[in-house]
């Protein structure tokens, strides 16, 4: 099985943190052409002609593409070590944190990443302000519904937690270039849950090699 990802995007993580939990082995491919990669994606296109990241290829050649849609079939496949909870409320919980973060937080975020590969001298202020904003927003949503108990949901690891880890790291150490709004200011919840996430192993695994692939785009090793 091949995992064809960057450590950078926050939607293979996701992929990652289900493979690991479930002691899945798999081989991390890296295709060309992405986060400023002047090369092209070349033969990538050819195994996901949507030409984003994740695709995941099986043993048997073949290949699907989408974070959520990959994190699905392995729940599906492999039903060892279940990351979705039993209770119909919680797995519904556990779906509303991950729309919220698709469609509210990375949204907002993506004008800025975008921005962020242009000299600074050319950001648009105004622009900058607004998604800040919506920003803000955002994660006040899921200080709304984010869990209390060490996990985004629950007591134990799920697929919200694999959506939560690697955007959250991401407006943490990402966002401040911008001087974005401070991530814990009036969001309790969220700070804790933040606090809390990195004593999971496999979490504390995420984060790293999210934060080490981050710092490596900034040019800090």
């Amino acid at each position: 099985m091949k995992l064809h990802q960057t450590y950078l995007s926050p939607f293979p993580t996701r992929v990652r943190l289900v493979l690991y939990a479930k002691g899945i082995e798999f081989e991390v491919v890296e295709p060309p052409g992405f986060h400023g990669d002047p090369n092209a994606k070349g033969d990538y296109l050819n195994v996901n002609p949507i030409g984003r990241v994740p695709a995941l290829e099986l043993d048997d050649g073949k290949v699907l593409p989408e974070s959520e849609v990959i994190c699905e079939y392995l729940e599906e496949a492999y039903p060892d070590v279940p990351l979705m909870p039993e209770d119909p409320w919680a797995r519904a919980q556990v779906r509303l944190l991950s729309r919220i973060s698709d469609i509210y937080l990375v949204m907002a975020m993506l004008p800025l990443f975008n921005m962020a590969a242009t000299p600074p001298k050319t950001w648009d202020q105004e622009k900058i302000r607004r998604q800040l904003s919506e920003i803000g927003e955002a994660l006040d949503f899921l200080e709304e519904y984010v869990g209390d108990k060490g996990y985004a949901v629950g007591t134990s690891l799920t697929h919200a937690d694999g959506t939560l880890v690697p955007i959250l790291l991401l407006v943490d150490e990402w966002l401040p270039i911008f001087r974005g709004p401070e991530l814990w200011q009036r969001r309790p919840k969220l700070e804790r849950y933040w606090r809390e996430i990195g004593n999971d192993p496999i979490c504390a695994r995420l984060i790293e090699e999210t934060r080490t692939a981050l710092q490596q785009s900034m040019g800090r090793t």
